[in-house]
């Protein structure tokens, strides 16, 4: 099992359309062998300390191989929507990790 944590950034004013997004191609991860684990949108008050601007939502999906996950960034029906993603998030860091 694979595990990726994703900081994701949104445009100002595009929260939205980011959600039209996420209802579109969140359902595609069960045909990939994927598994949203956490959808968290923290306030601030939840972060303790930090240098960096503070993320809008954080991730945590898991799939069952690295091919998995490959395989859900190029699933057509997700490319599909890649208009709506790219005029709503400013940026994303994504992780990658597994369970120790």
């Amino acid at each position: 099992m694979i595990y990726y944590t994703q900081l994701i950034y949104i445009k100002p004013g595009c929260e939205q359309e980011f959600h039209a997004f996420e209802d579109k191609v969140l359902p595609l991860l069960q045909n990939h062998n994927g598994e949203l684990v956490y959808r968290v949108r923290p306030p601030e008050s939840a972060f303790i300390a930090g240098t960096r601007e503070l993320p809008y939502e954080i991730h945590l999906v898991t799939f069952g191989s690295k091919a998995d996950f490959e395989g859900y960034k190029t699933d057509p029906k997700r490319l599909e929507f890649m208009d709506m993603k790219n005029r709503s998030v400013e940026k994303i860091t994504l992780i990658e990790g597994f369970e120790l």
